[in-house]
């Protein structure tokens, strides 16, 4: 056994489960293996049934639109203060026993260092502030983005450009249990299936539609990631305060950064423990090769790119470990070790895709790194921003360069390090016609910064004040200043918490104004041709087609969002599966199109083009036009990749000539502004 000093003398550690806290004066609150890992599963379900339980009860309250209506917003507001005032009171009194437990055991004693405290708290009050500080981020999550979402049936950028996709994805998971692809039939996911499949089958729980889960199983998955928080980072820093306060600012970045992509916010949250873990577990702790091993598969099933952003990390902190502290082939080979077992995790996910990569003969060609924003163009400098986060941040990076000879500290100066080079090799890969997806890492990188500026600003207050003036830190002095500390990150806090309804304005209108599932509009004014998908539908079920069996060729990409049939064509190549064969597709719309108005003319010899096709020929066409008006044909799109160019896609118009569809082998209705084409 060995020890971990404190500021009130020692107290006992395996150094098997966790090392020494990362700042060694937290000890307080330090939970054993066993509690850490109740609190990991009561943080986890406690966090997702609380958002889902506000989420329900507030679907049945008739609330106007966010986004024509001031409620909501004040709503949002109230609640999220009313959180943090809460929680905030909960964690002063807790830090205001330990103060005055230690000052009356120094004055009784007469000593300037003593045992670690022993509190006599109420029973009560520890599990109600445990039960407050655990639920505490999914609270948040709720307050300030599931309220402003309450009146709409969607999530966050309704169905706009990539949200379309997602919830396709979505959309196709609540149909099977099977990793199939989003899009093409027959064919296994490429993109990781791993949040969406759990999505699946919470709107199989629930009875509704994947379209329609989207945004309760992203709020659910939002608000277990951050309640885990807490008890993690409980463990790492013995810290009950610093641990929710790292687990509040965390959140609070990524419903700002990336909550339109909460798989991928999921993964961010857990990257700066990780780095810490890491650590760790290359120097040999059991329990944290296990946690890094599992934290880093089960990110491989929802988000790869922040995945391999952690794992490069990992990689950096085995080699620092090798170098610097073990002077031995240990870290790597625990490196090997977590590597592998990751892996077998994430092959759940990847191995349908990989085997059929392995056993086919389509030539597979992916476009998803061709897209570089002006964002991708500079490296992340948040430290530097005029703002409460901006200071935070600042405080951060002095704290990662003051605090560099702590093990801990500079494992999170390295993962932050490896973001940087990450960001600066994505502009270099430009070269070789592609980019490693820097625009979207400076999320990692503020959450780096972020908790670092936490623990610094814990550590200052711990340790600081009473080196800088040991003479004059009496114990009113010093809970004194504890009050106005507190009380100052309570408000800032609040001044951040209170924003992100606003940062998220244009992503909440979108949710308000695209039309859902069900041909409404959440803001209650007319929607738009989507509002026409349920009668297509209607007809296509009519026309005895299954939507789990039944391929579409359109450009209507709303349509495949919202209802789960396959599509004969992807919306863009940038997400579509490469074992599709996105540009040979194009090729074949295209060469459809044009020979429609020559020789495919007569329907018999369409028919048999369509059916000649190397893949699944479509059954359905939803077209843009008009049945007394066919002069000019009916009209789809086809897009294609030309990066890097930005905008990195472009659409083109294809017509059909509506005669190849005459005969008795098509039934034709004309639907709003749409002509839908089914093949009998």
């Amino acid at each position: 056994m060995t020890t971990i000093e404190s500021s009130s003398g020692s107290v006992p550690a395996d150094p098997d489960l966790f090392d020494p806290p990362v700042n060694e004066s937290y000890a307080t609150d330090l939970p054993s293996q066993r509690a850490t890992l109740l609190g990991i599963l009561g943080a986890g379900l406690g966090g997702g049934g609380f958002v889902l339980g506000c989420w329900a009860v507030l679907k049945r309250v008739d609330l106007p639109a966010f986004s024509t209506s001031m409620v909501l917003r004040a709503l949002a507001t109230a609640c999220t203060i009313g959180l943090l005032l809460v929680v905030g009171g909960l964690l002063l009194w807790w830090l205001w026993d330990e103060q005055s437990a230690d000052a009356a055991r120094r004055k009784k004693m007469g000593e300037t260092s003593t045992p670690l405290l022993e509190l006599h708290r109420p029973r009560w009050r520890i599990w109600l502030t445990h039960v407050a500080c655990y639920i505490a981020p999914a609270g948040l999550v709720f307050s300030s983005t599931g309220i402003p979402l309450s009146a709409t049936r969607l999530y966050l950028e309704g169905l706009q450009v990539d949200q379309g996709f997602r919830t396709q994805f979505l959309t196709r998971m609540a149909e099977t249990l099977a990793l199939k692809d989003m899009n093409y039939v027959d064919l296994p996911s490429f993109y990781p299936s791993g949040w969406f499949w759990l999505g699946g089958r919470l709107a199989n729980l629930l009875g509704m539609p994947g379209w329609e889960v989207y945004q309760p199983w992203a709020l659910v998955s939002l608000g277990i990631a951050a309640s885990i928080l807490v008890p993690v980072w409980q463990r790492i820093t013995g810290s009950l305060t610093v641990a929710t306060a790292i687990a509040l600012v965390n959140t609070c970045v990524v419903l700002v950064m990336a909550a339109e992509e909460p798989y991928a916010a999921i993964v961010a949250l857990g990257a700066p423990a990780a780095t810490v873990l890491a650590r760790r577990a290359l120097l040999g702790s059991r329990w944290c090769i296990l946690a890094v091993l599992i934290y880093l598969g089960i990110s491989a099933t929802m988000y790869t790119l922040f995945t391999a952003l952690i794992a490069l990390s990992v990689v950096a902190c085995a080699a620092a470990a090798a170098l610097l502290e073990t002077r031995s082939w240990w870290p790597l080979l625990r490196l090997l070790i977590i590597g592998v077992g990751s892996m077998l995790i994430a092959a759940t996910v990847w191995g349908p895709y990989l085997l059929a990569l392995l056993r086919g003969d389509a030539h597979a060609h992916s476009t998803a790194n061709h897209y570089l924003p002006q964002a991708g163009t500079e490296i992340p400098i948040p430290f530097l921003a005029p703002s409460m986060l901006g200071l935070l941040c600042f405080i951060g990076l002095i704290y990662l360069v003051a605090r560099a000879l702590d093990h801990d500290v500079r494992a999170l100066g390295l993962g932050l390090i490896v973001f940087y080079l990450w960001a600066v090799a994505s502009m270099v890969m430009t070269l070789a016609g592609s980019t490693l997806l820097g625009f979207r890492i400076d999320t990692v990188i503020v959450l780096q910064l972020a908790t670092a500026g936490v623990l610094a600003i814990a550590e200052f207050r711990l340790v600081g004040i009473e080196r800088l003036y040991p003479d004059r830190m009496t114990p009113k002095l010093s809970r004194t200043i504890t009050l106005i500390m507190m009380v100052v990150l309570i408000f800032g806090g609040v001044k951040y918490a209170q924003s992100i309804p606003e940062r998220n304005q244009s992503s909440i209108d979108h949710a308000y104004t695209d039309t859902d599932g069900y041909g409404e509009r959440a803001d209650r004014f007319s929607g738009d041709a989507g509002q026409y998908y349920g009668q297509i539908n209607d007809f296509l079920i009519s026309a005895g087609k299954d939507p789990d069996n039944t391929v579409v060729l359109t450009d209507e990409r709303n349509f495949l969002s919202l209802f789960p049939y396959y599509g004969f064509q992807a919306a863009t190549s940038h997400y579509a599966n490469p074992l599709g064969e996105f540009s040979r597709r194009n090729t074949q719309i295209e060469n459809w199109a044009e020979r429609s108005w020559k020789d495919l003319a007569d329907p018999e010899s369409f028919k048999t083009a369509l059916d000649s096709a190397p893949w699944r020929a479509p059954e359905v066409f939803i077209f843009r036009g008009s049945l007394e008006n066919d002069q000019d044909g009916w009209k789809t799109h086809i897009s294609e990749d030309i990066y890097p160019n930005n905008p990195n896609v472009r659409f083109t118009a294809v017509r059909f000539n509506p005669h190849s569809f005459s005969g008795g082998s098509w039934e034709i209705k004309e639907i709003g502004p749409f002509v839908v084409v089914v093949r009998k």
